[in-house]
């Protein structure tokens, strides 16, 4: 199952980078769901938890505008337009699935996923970036809330 995520991942990846890229370049017929099932469609042998993969695409486009909201102070230097869109996707599945998704994808996962994804498909330099970005959130968004005694930011 976890190399079935990892494709899986990659899937998301893939869709929500074209998404962005297409909407930004203002296509207006680009529909999320016919990328992803077409998407799909290329691994339907190899992914079985196809469910997975949709409610992750699904979630970080739902909480694309919080997720942005929380990665911009962690990565102060770089405003979230200016983060390589390949980076910018590949952090806000981390911190997607390190929010919404920790009682079925433990943080360390979450973070090693999304630096694998970040060595096979970012710059030279986008492992590293990925790997302190979402090192911090876990420390300020998840370590930190349950150090104040809030468990309701998973």
């Amino acid at each position: 199952m976890a190399s079935n995520r990892h494709l899986g991942r990659i899937v998301a990846l893939q869709t929500l980078y074209e998404f962005e890229f297409r909407t930004e370049c203002g296509d207006g017929s680009v529909d999320v769901t016919e990328l992803l099932d077409r998407n799909i469609a290329r691994y339907e042998t190899a992914i079985q938890d196809t469910d997975f993969v949709h409610n992750l695409t699904k979630g970080v486009l739902k909480e694309q505008a919080d997720l942005d909201t929380k990665i911009q102070p962690i990565a102060p230097d770089w405003p979230i337009e200016q983060i390589a869109r390949i980076d910018r996707s590949i952090l806000r599945i981390g911190v997607y699935e390190l929010l919404h998704q920790a009682k079925v994808v433990p943080p360390k996962v979450a973070i090693n996923e999304a630096v694998e994804l970040a060595k096979a498909f970012g710059s030279d330099n986008s492992s590293k970036f990925v790997n302190g970005v979402l090192g911090t959130a876990y420390r300020t968004l998840i370590e930190g809330a349950e150090k104040d005694g809030d468990t309701t930011v998973r």
